[in-house]
């Protein structure tokens, strides 16, 4: 039975997590059974959440089956990766070739647009560094924010009850608490 076929409703598993290993292995666990990365939610920021919803929450326990609460899409830990690697060896390119640009468009010699270039290089491969510093700092303020409030949100969209039974195993079977299976309205 699909989604629409459960008269417009989304049916998801729901488990809390008392640390970011444990979960990452669930949602390991999670895509190697078939589920896509799509099917996959968290919690967004606590500023998020308390801006949308008008409130501080305690716990997360208060808000899992709040359909109005706002997630953030699952990006694996390989992607934010990779995406750190992709945009600093952007940045050393740019870098290159910008300084690289500048001195020969100025007339300087090619052993100084080389020098220019790695300075450049230099510069923007540093500046790349730190904002990947950042963003993983970003990240585990995000999960200590989230585990001041009780734990790790997951939720997992499943498209019939066998998919319901995987997801709920697969989040127990990884210390998920509190793993149930709830429906919202196919508006979320």
């Amino acid at each position: 039975m699909t989604t629409s076929e459960k008269g417009n409703q989304i049916r998801e598993a729901v488990g809390v997590f008392g640390d970011a290993d444990a979960m990452q292995q669930a949602i390991e666990d999670l895509l190697s059974s078939g589920f896509e990365h799509a099917d996959l939610s968290l919690l967004a920021s606590e500023e998020t959440v308390d801006k949308k919803l008008g409130h501080k929450y305690k716990k997360v326990t208060e808000i899992e089956d709040d359909a109005a609460v706002p997630r953030i899409r699952y990006i694996s830990q390989e992607a934010i990766s990779e995406g750190e690697y992709v945009f600093t060896g952007g940045l050393v390119i740019l870098g290159a070739l910008s300084a690289a640009g500048i001195i020969v468009a100025s007339g300087g010699a090619l052993a100084g647009a080389f020098t220019g270039a790695a300075l450049g290089a230099g510069t923007w491969g540093l500046l790349g560094e730190l904002l990947a510093k950042f963003i993983g700092a970003q990240h585990a303020e995000y999960v200590q924010e989230q585990l001041a409030h009780g734990g790790l949100l997951l939720w997992v969209r499943c498209s019939n009850s066998e998919r319901e039974n995987s997801a709920t195993e697969i989040l127990s079977r990884h210390s998920g608490r509190d793993v149930h299976v709830h429906a919202l309205s196919a508006s979320v």
